[in-house]
């Protein structure tokens, strides 16, 4: 069953823009909803909207998050950070558009907070000048001292994509209800 009917996408981008603002709630780090924000528009979202949202909702939030911590909005991390949310989008528009199989959501969930961890952390080894030796051994050093973000990262994404495409089925199927409904009068 397909639920992203063009009907239905106030609906999907209504999640959308809910989740980006979740980003400014307080959340542990690398708990935030902008990974599985990026699966479901691209899931359900039409063309540039599922490139756009999790992109704005980075640029939006980042200034204040940034001032609220006390440091700069925007470095060379920012860049590849977004491009890691955009291949989430690509993921969800390639595997989830017509999918609502939770196994299917959720093992590209992991795929998606997999694939953010190892290109991240690629760049921070790839970028340290001090902190890791540009060696294999400093390498697999950066990643092993990323994991416990990664856990939390994986643990957003697999609830954030969980609540977000939960959500939209309920809605959506409601929305259809009262459609129904109301033609039916």
């Amino acid at each position: 069953m397909q639920d992203n009917k063009p009907s239905f996408q106030p609906v999907a981008l209504t999640l959308t823009v809910a989740a980006a603002l979740l980003r400014l709630a307080p959340h542990p780090p690398n708990f935030a909803p902008v990974g599985g924000l990026a699966l479901f528009g691209g899931a359900r979202l039409r063309g540039w909207q599922a490139y756009a949202v999790p992109v704005l909702a980075m640029l939006v939030t980042d200034p204040i998050l940034s001032h609220m911590a006390g440091y700069s909005a925007y470095s060379w991390a920012s860049l590849v950070i977004y491009s890691c949310f955009l291949i989430n989008v690509s993921l969800g528009r390639l595997f989830l558009r017509k999918s609502s199989n939770p196994v299917r959501i959720a093992s590209v969930a992991l795929a998606g907070s997999l694939q953010f961890f190892l290109i991240t952390n690629f760049f921070v080894w790839l970028g340290s000048v001090t902190l890791y030796p540009h060696t294999s051994a400093g390498l697999f050093e950066c990643y092993v001292a990323a994991l416990p973000f990664f856990g939390r990262t994986v643990l957003s994404d697999l609830f954030y994509t969980g609540v977000l495409f939960s959500a939209h089925a309920l809605l959506s199927r409601h929305a259809a209800s009262e459609s129904r409904t109301s033609a039916a009068v």
